[in-house]
């Protein structure tokens, strides 16, 4: 250890959504807290995922049942300006990309803020890269918390890296609306982006390499959102391979399996890239591939004051997964006894539908060698979506564990698609018999009524 060293009681890296609850939580617990953060404090959410891309599509959404008018009350014109929505992200959701508010709650806590990259250069111990030139170390009596999240993920298409692509942050720092968008990769963020700007006006493709869309999700779930699309003018081309990216100073050009594509932005949405090449992994004897193993405690398998939370353990790319790891390794730092771990894993895309799910799809049940039954219910045929009209479009499908009479995954896809899997949430977390959800009373006439039917269907 460096005499130069300073000591604390536990070193943050990173401050996305997990990172920061943890430090201040263990601050306000009374601990001395360094946190290390190289970019933002509040990490992508609040900047450039979460928050600004539901501003946009809330707007884009509100154009859509607008346009709904027609085939439900009377006459209506829509007028879309993007200006109002770029505002908004801009003054509301991101102070210009500044993150003076959250810095400030986070000393406000008793954390020490340190602007930098940080590596591990030892057992608990960690040296910044400091922005304002210095290179301080700290150790960590308890240990060391790693956050460091994830960046865009670029695929190695000739020719793209030498143009002015777009990822989903300059999607959303955008204050001008392409006439046309190419979006590589139909994953949720693409086409959450790929729809609200073709509400704006946009004239929108989606390229998917793989046979659909939302691909880890259910098929059915794929089909609906696909047809939607679709009806909205958006093209949706899949099994397409991107071969090569052009740009000419304002065009793009996207050459593809079955052609090319000429628009004024391309968005690359393929992935995203954990942030764990450059943290000093080695150091402990660590190899770095693209996540850490990490038990229930959320400690890294191997290493003695050494915990990791969030997109680099790899257990879901999603800020309500790393709140909740963050929680738990607040308390095993802490000492406190932990509750089993929630294996449930509930999600949300954000499309219009919403594709809520929950646990297992039915290939991952097949896969884990269940004894499975599936269950199906369209919500257009259902007595809410009959009344709802325009905008019904959606599935519910329950997976049964036979063997076991319980839920062990579902989807509810359709308007508040995200919130309405919350109660089969329930379910599968509880381990509810499936026998006493279908002896339940479904509310008349709601959207929830599908899922007695799907339950019904599961039965045969």
């Amino acid at each position: 250890m460096s005499e130069a060293s300073q000591q604390c009681d536990v070193i943050v890296i990173g401050t996305g959504p997990g990172g920061e609850s943890l430090a201040t939580r263990l601050a306000k617990a009374g601990l001395e807290v360094v946190a290390v953060e190289s970019r933002l404090v509040g990490g992508e959410c609040p900047y450039w995922g979460c928050i600004p891309s539901k501003m946009f599509i809330r707007a884009a959404n509100a154009l859509a049942e607008a346009r709904r008018v027609p085939g439900l009350a009377g006459t209506a014109t829509v007028e879309p300006d993007f200006s109002l929505v770029a505002a908004r992200i801009r003054e509301e959701a991101t102070d210009s990309w500044d993150d003076t508010v959250a810095a400030d709650r986070l000393t406000d806590a008793g954390v020490t803020l340190v602007r930098g990259h940080g590596r591990l250069t030892g057992p608990r111990t960690v040296q910044v890269e400091a922005t304002d030139g210095t290179r301080p170390s700290f150790t960590a009596r308890r240990g060391v918390v790693l956050n460091p999240g994830t960046r865009p993920a670029a695929p190695p298409i000739e020719g793209l890296a030498d143009t002015p692509y777009w990822t989903n942050r300059e999607a959303l720092e955008t204050e001008t609306l392409p006439a046309s968008l190419a979006v590589i990769g139909g994953g949720p963020i693409g086409v959450e982006l790929a729809q609200a700007f073709a509400r704006f006006g946009s004239a929108v493709a989606i390229l998917q390499s793989g046979p659909r869309i939302l691909a880890p999700e259910e098929p059915e779930s794929s089909e609906v959102v696909t047809g939607v699309l679709r009806d909205e003018g958006v093209t949706v081309l899949t099994d397409v391979e991107v071969t090569r990216v052009e740009h000419d100073g304002s065009t793009f050009t996207v050459h593809h399996g079955d052609g090319t594509l000429e628009v004024d932005q391309v968005l690359v949405a393929a992935g995203r890239r954990p942030n764990i090449d450059d943290l000093g992994l080695e150091t402990l004897g660590l190899e770095p591939g693209r996540s850490l193993e990490v038990d229930d405690s959320l400690r890294v398998a191997g290493q003695d004051g050494l915990w990791a939370i969030g997109d680099v353990v790899g257990r879901g790319a999603f800020t309500h997964v790393s709140m909740y790891q963050a929680q738990r390794a607040g308390s095993d730092v802490l000492g406190e006894d932990l509750p089993p771990y929630d294996e449930s894993f509930p999600r949300t895309t954000f499309t219009d539908p919403e594709v809520g799910g929950v646990g297992l799809t039915e290939k991952q049940a097949r896969d884990a060698g269940l004894d499975v039954r599936v269950g199906v219910a369209p919500l257009d045929e259902s007595s809410r979506g009959f009344v709802h009209g325009p905008g019904n479009e959606g599935v519910v499908k329950v997976v049964v564990d036979a063997a076991r009479g319980v839920l062990v995954g579902a989807t509810f896809v359709g308007p508040a698609g995200g919130e309405s899997v919350s109660g089969l949430g329930v379910a599968v977390r509880a381990e509810v018999p499936v026998d006493v959800l279908r002896n339940s009373i479904y509310a008349y006439p709601t959207f929830w009524r599908a899922v007695e039917t799907a339950l019904a269907d599961a039965a045969g």
